[in-house]
């Protein structure tokens, strides 16, 4: 075959082409083509770690304005613990107050309407006693005809009913 008996004379100018391409292709991917690409990804990189560095100080804020919040919050919360607690204290003394004024009126109504009692037990007593003076009087009249001294017959009905 004629192209393997050619391909000793071609042998060594193959071999300088195949060499001198590959060593263009070398400079120019080496030399222009990679240190662009290079600082591509070098610029790439630090934009990354940039924004992580970022993301991670946004996180740190954010995590500091939380816990103010809940400080805030749980304060807030103290405060309004203690006007509700200082609230019920004073409705409750403000009931125990008025709770006491009606029960002292009360307690003045009842003592008035005791002695009011007690007057009309006292006069109802009074005029039982009385009609029993006079009921006694007739009585003694009528059965024994003897006439009984208002005074004495007083006596007796006080002796009979006061025992």
């Amino acid at each position: 075959m004629p192209q393997i008996e050619q391909v000793a004379a071609t042998y060594a100018s193959q071999i300088f082409w195949l060499l001198l391409t590959f060593g263009l292709t070398f400079v120019i991917v080496g030399l222009g083509i990679l240190p662009k690409v290079s600082g591509t990804m070098d610029a790439r990189d630090k934009s990354v770690a940039d924004d992580l560095a970022a993301a991670e100080a946004a996180r740190a804020a954010a995590d500091q304005a939380e816990e103010t919040w809940r400080a805030q919050e749980n304060a807030a919360r103290e405060a309004a613990r203690k006007r509700l607690a200082e609230a019920r204290a004073a409705g409750q003394a403000e009931s125990d107050a008025a709770l006491a004024a009606a029960n002292a009126e009360i307690e003045g109504r009842v003592a008035a309407a005791e002695a009011r009692i007690a007057e009309a037990s006292a006069a109802a007593a009074g005029e039982i006693e009385s009609v029993a003076t006079d009921a006694a009087r007739d009585i003694v009249a009528r059965l024994s005809g003897v006439t009984v001294t208002p005074a004495e017959a007083a006596q007796a009905v006080k002796a009979a009913l006061h025992g």
